[in-house]
């Protein structure tokens, strides 16, 4: 239960550290507007106080390395069945037939290599 819970949020932090990595503007994005006094420095240092966006993806990227870290830690914990049938994923699909009665002496067939009754070894 833990395991699954675990793995839900873990899919949906990465979707979500997708989605605002999409929504931010890079740090090139005003590169093409012109090279006037104040656009050179922007472009290639100086950074002024973090975005909401930023924020966000770097508490979400600590969470992924959480919840990662959370399931190494769980599925190492797991016990795995002794066999197939204990773990419940594999279920008889009809009951096996009963064993056939055993068959009187004289309906047993006679061996291949036994003469038939009534019969000798030579054929004249």
């Amino acid at each position: 239960m833990l395991h699954t819970i675990v793995l839900i949020s873990h899919v949906l932090i990465a979707a979500l550290i997708v989605a605002l990595v999409l929504l931010q503007r890079g740090k090139g994005a005003d590169a093409g507007t012109g090279f006037g006094a104040g656009a050179s420095g922007t472009v290639f240092g100086a950074r002024g106080s973090a975005t909401f966006f930023s924020r966000a993806t770097a508490v979400l990227a600590t969470l992924f390395f959480v919840t990662s870290l959370a399931l190494a830690y769980l599925a190492t914990q797991r016990a795995a069945p002794a066999s197939l049938l204990q773990s419940g994923s594999i279920a008889p699909t009809s009951q096996p037939a009963p064993p056939a009665p055993p068959q009187p002496a004289s309906e047993l067939p006679a061996p291949a290599d036994a003469p038939a009754s009534g019969q000798t070894g030579e054929n004249k």
